[in-house]
């Protein structure tokens, strides 16, 4: 959810109901700006009111590179946005040209890019398996199109288009 924080809007990021020993409760936050991008944490008491903010979600595709900046662009209106690398984050990994991603804006500014929970990336780089390696489960480290390196099978070779989860960066099949 995104909040009015001192004045300035901030998405929160991360939430924690505490209540220690004697003490009254309160929430501990990490939230992040949209002004200036920075994360902090802050505590907000059970009695206080915060201005909740509405936020929009988008499905988008990633267009190109922009210098450091990303280009994501609507499938349906044709509408560009340029996101800074900070808000686009460890998404950079999986991102090839024409990927879908889910955009979270707040008041038309995007704060987070949301990848589906697996994509297909193409192997650039895998060298050869050991022969007699075949013992139990035996991996090895191919690269792959976006620069990223995953263990895999023996067996995959350059030029093969792999499933990634993109929450843990693992494996999980051919595609």
């Amino acid at each position: 959810m995104a909040i009015n924080y001192n004045g300035d809007i901030a998405v929160v990021l991360d939430t924690q109901h505490r209540t220690p020993g004697n003490l009254r409760a309160f929430v501990q936050a990490s939230i992040r700006s949209i002004k200036t991008g920075k994360s902090s944490d802050v505590r907000f008491s059970s009695t206080e009111k915060l201005e909740v903010i509405p936020m929009q979600t988008t499905k988008m595709e990633f267009s190109y590179k922009d210098g450091a900046d990303f280009v994501f662009s609507n499938p349906e209106t044709y509408e560009t946005i340029t996101i800074t690398p900070e808000i686009v984050g460890d998404a950079v990994n999986y991102l090839v040209e024409n990927a879908p991603v889910t955009v979270t804006l707040v008041d038309d500014k995007p704060v987070q890019v949301e990848l589906p929970s697996s994509v297909v990336l193409e192997v650039t780089d895998a060298p050869e398996g050991i022969r007699g390696d075949s013992a139990n489960n035996v991996q090895k480290t191919v690269t792959l199109e976006t620069g990223i390196t995953v263990q895999a099978p023996l067996f995959i070779k350059t030029g093969e288009k792999l499933k990634i989860d993109t929450r843990t960066g693992k494996y999980m099949e051919r595609a």
